[in-house]
């Protein structure tokens, strides 16, 4: 059993010590003003004195007055001498009722005191019992609290009762640590997936030195291929790096705020993709009405770079795009609508996890991407507090649109 020495038990359980002590001051609070109250109700109903007795009363109560008319035969002394033993017997009668009232209050201030100290440590007993009833969800969070990790976050609490302010905050705490496991998860896959990406280029640099260096002799037109594989490798690994940056970059937060119009960034980056248009084949259709916007304009020229470069990159051979801008309920948009394989339903979702690529591409990695566009597009949309939406296109494609907050 454990000691219930007053230091320790103020340091394991402070809250519940205070609780306790807390709760027995409220107890004897309430108590010495019952008890004063009381003891003021009856001092009050007791009587103080006898009453007023005349000398008829006095003779008729007590007979053993009577000598006084024997002792006088005047009738005037008679009644002094009945008068003076009236007198007498009032103080007696007075003495006697001031006597059992101060006896009365003595002994009722005694047994309430009594009372009063049992019950209140019998109050402090409840009370410490109550306070541990009322802490033990507060123990629970904290138990969990403790066993959680980035390793462990499954742990939960589930606190049974009703629904009161403390099961509401184990009910966040629960919440919170789902929150927390899903976003280490996928903080994992995202490494892990990263880390791949990156390898994958270094693994064709690595291969096509190898392999032309594992040849005896080395022709030009050789060391020329090897040179074309590592540069487009290494333009590979560029790309998914300046990605990675600018989504650790949005996930940060906004850079230095400043206007800029989701038209003009649009014919920017149509202008830039349009030798990559034209080897497709594609149709180019753009409705830029102005579409004014404040926010970091570096990262919402990345958000229109990815969804124009996407719409190209993940196009078909003589397919078409439509990129539309403008303002609309206090929102700068911008929309991008492109032909191209046909994205189910279901698969809508996970376009914007970082590395989701749909089984139906192009064929080559290289067209296929990173997979790393949409999720650009998603954390630059949140950092300016907007929000962007996929539909897919029913011949075949994908729409994204994208809502800023307008200047």
């Amino acid at each position: 059993m454990r000691a219930l020495s007053f230091p320790g038990l103020l340091h394991r359980r402070p809250a519940r010590f205070r609780l306790t002590v807390i709760y027995t001051g409220l107890f004897l609070v309430a108590g010495a003003l019952l008890l004063a109250a009381t003891y003021g109700l009856v001092a009050s109903s007791l009587p103080t004195s006898a009453g007023k007795m005349t000398g008829a009363a006095v003779s008729a109560s007590y007979p053993g007055l009577r000598p006084c008319e024997a002792s006088s035969p005047a009738a005037a002394g008679r009644q002094t001498c009945k008068e003076a033993a009236a007198v007498a017997m009032q103080r007696i009668a007075d003495a006697g009722v001031r006597g059992a009232r101060a006896q009365t209050l003595s002994h009722l201030l005694s047994y309430s005191l009594a009372g009063l100290a049992v019950m209140a440590v019998l109050a402090a007993f409840l009370g410490w019992v109550v306070a541990g009833r009322i802490l033990r969800p507060v123990h629970a969070i904290t138990a969990a609290a403790r066993l959680a990790s980035e390793d462990n976050l499954s742990q939960r609490i589930g606190l049974p009762g009703p629904e009161d302010e403390l099961k509401e905050l184990a009910d966040t705490f629960d919440e919170m640590l789902a929150r927390l496991e899903s976003a280490f998860a996928s903080q994992r896959r995202f490494v892990a997936n990263a880390s791949h990406e990156l390898r994958t280029p270094l693994t064709v640099m690595r291969t096509a030195i190898d392999v032309t260096l594992a040849k005896p002799r080395r022709t030009p037109e050789q060391l020329e291929a090897m040179a074309v594989d590592v540069r487009r490798a290494v333009e590979q690994a560029e790309s998914l790096i300046e990605a990675l940056l600018t989504l650790a970059r949005s996930d940060r937060g906004l850079g230095p705020r400043s206007s800029f119009d989701m038209a003009v960034l649009a014919e920017d980056a149509l202008d830039a993709v349009t030798s990559a248009a034209q080897g497709k084949r594609l149709t180019v259709r753009s409705e830029l009405r102005p579409g004014a916007a404040a926010g970091d304009p570096v990262l919402a020229e990345r958000l229109v770079t990815n969804l124009i470069g996407n719409a190209v990159r993940h196009n078909t051979p003589d397919g078409w795009i439509h990129v539309t801008t403008g303002c609309i309920d206090g929102m700068a948009f911008i929309s991008v609508a492109n032909s191209g394989p046909v994205v189910p339903d279901a698969a809508v979702p996970f376009l914007f996890e970082p590395f989701y690529r749909l089984a139906q591409g192009s064929g080559t990695e290289e067209n296929d991407g990173a997979g790393l566009g949409l999720s650009i597009a998603e954390s630059v949309v949140a950092a300016h507090r907007g929000h962007v939406s996929a539909r897919p296109v029913p011949q075949g494609g994908l729409e994204v649109t994208a809502m800023l907050p307008a200047r």
